[in-house]
């Protein structure tokens, strides 16, 4: 016998088929909420797709897919996405952390450190990779390793103060110059007949630019949880790059037919570098030694002493922006001018990049403002970037094809010590005894190193040498 008695509940109500049961509103809301949710989620996957195909097209460009340069281009967008992540999680620790405390011995030490196994070791970098080339592949990829590696450690000790800290960001520092000179060697190595060297390392640079803009609101977005985040997530794309580095093609490892540029010892000639090439190098180290000086001595100065109108932290934080920033736009302007200009003649480049550097120099020495000093920001990147597109199309046209990577090699480790040895002087004279010259000394330097880059130009060594042949090197 059932107990069940008669069921007196309101029968549920029904959908307006009249076969099923209605939803209630927060169901309702829940399941739009979730279309939409997945709505945004397709729309932003097929564009972020879109973009990854559009960007793997323009990388593959002209011959680009079939020689391999569009893996290498590919690769130096990840360097240059897993370095912004290392700088943005060292901003607020090393360089502003020490500024705003007028804490210079840490970064000076840190320079130091920096400098000196360049000047060391670096040299023989480029000779190394030419005499052992079967593992550039290994190489490359032992520096987006080595990173990853340091970044996982860097991310234990950034708030508690390990001296582990300046060992570990030094070597993240010194695998990515290590880096420059490897990959500066590969690029010659893999440019199709469709476009020039200089071209192509055009394309690599600016694949860096795009790498690091891409990278940086995400590095931002961890720093913003912690800066330890930045480093972990520098960590995974340097992990990353790892194994993109070791799948690049296997031509990178050949050297067939390839010599160094190192002459014979006794020759008389610096590194045998063939005197066009020389020159070019040393107007060079100019703009970047300039470079170095004022991302340093520009960090420091406006964070202690701030412009009129600008002194609170946050100021001051978003002059040193402006004029730093403003030097990164000037090189991303610097790579846009020389992709799109039919000719740029060498010669006159480097000249003409060391000479508008003395003249913004000296109108911010003049008149120390803030427009003043953003202007001098962005003719030192577009100056930069302008005079190191000459010296690689000097170097295609003045040194032996099967010399290339030693060249290229040789100037990138060149450049680097170049800017060190800039940024150790504008930590110097930024202390407050003796930041009121620091600009004008830097005129003068300039000025006297251009002087020097004049009186050794080719040309007018010649013209001094009346016996001597058109085109001889000299002793």
């Amino acid at each position: 016998m059932s107990t069940d008695g008669p069921d007196l509940s309101p029968p549920p109500e029904r959908g307006p088929a009249g076969d099923a049961p209605a939803e209630t509103g927060s169901v309702r809301a829940a399941k739009a909420t979730a279309r939409g949710v997945k709505g945004f989620a397709r729309v932003t996957g097929r564009a972020s797709k879109a973009t990854v195909r559009t960007a793997r097209k323009a990388a593959g460009a002209q011959g680009a897919e079939r020689s391999g340069l569009n893996r290498l281009i590919e690769l130096h967008a990840a360097n240059a996405a897993g370095d912004s992540a290392f700088a943005i999680a060292l901003a607020g620790t090393v360089f502003f952390a020490g500024a705003t405390s007028g804490q210079r011995g840490p970064v000076l030490l840190f320079l130091g450190l920096t400098m000196v196994p360049f000047a060391i070791v670096a040299p023989l970098i480029g000779p190394f990779l030419d005499r052992f080339s079967h593992g550039r592949r290994w190489a490359i990829g032992a520096t987006f390793a080595l990173r990853a590696f340091l970044c996982w450690i860097l991310a234990g000790t950034l708030s508690d103060g390990s001296p582990w800290f300046y060992v570990a960001a030094l070597g993240v520092l010194v695998s990515s110059k290590a880096y420059g000179v490897a990959k500066a060697a590969a690029v010659p190595r893999l440019v199709p007949q469709e476009i020039t060297l200089v071209k192509a390392n055009g394309r690599v640079a600016l694949a860096g630019v795009v790498g690091a803009c891409a990278s940086a609101p995400l590095a931002g977005a961890a720093y913003w949880i912690g800066p330890e985040w930045a480093c972990r997530y520098a960590f995974l794309v340097f992990t990353v790059g790892t194994v993109a580095a070791i799948l690049l093609p296997g031509k990178i490892d050949s050297s067939a037919g390839e010599e160094s540029i190192d002459g014979p010892r006794g020759t008389g000639r610096r590194a045998g570098l063939p005197p066009q090439v020389a020159f070019a190098l040393r107007a060079n180290c100019g703009p970047r030694l300039l470079s170095g000086f004022l991302t340093m001595f520009m960090t420091f100065v406006l964070m202690t002493e701030p412009l009129d109108g600008w002194e609170s932290k946050t100021k001051a934080t978003l002059t040193v922006g402006l004029v730093v920033g403003a030097a990164g736009l000037g090189n991303t302007v610097g790579i846009v001018v020389a992709s799109l200009a039919r000719k740029i003649n060498p010669a006159a480049m480097v000249v003409i990049a060391l000479l508008a550097d003395i003249v913004a120099l000296v109108v911010a020495t003049l008149f120390f403002s803030l427009l003043p000093l953003v202007l001098l920001g962005l003719t030192v990147g577009l100056m930069q970037y302008l005079a190191k597109v000459s010296l690689d199309s000097t170097i295609q046209a003045g040194v032996p094809v099967r010399a290339h990577a030693s060249a290229f090699a040789k100037g990138d480790t060149t450049l680097q010590l170049a800017w060190v040895v800039g940024g150790f002087l504008g930590v110097i004279l930024s202390y407050p005894a003796v930041n009121g010259i620091g600009l004008g000394f830097a005129a003068v330097l300039l000025t006297a190193w251009a002087v020097f880059v004049l009186r050794t130009s080719p040309s007018r060594r010649e013209r001094n040498r009346p016996g001597s042949p058109v085109g001889a090197t000299p002793g």
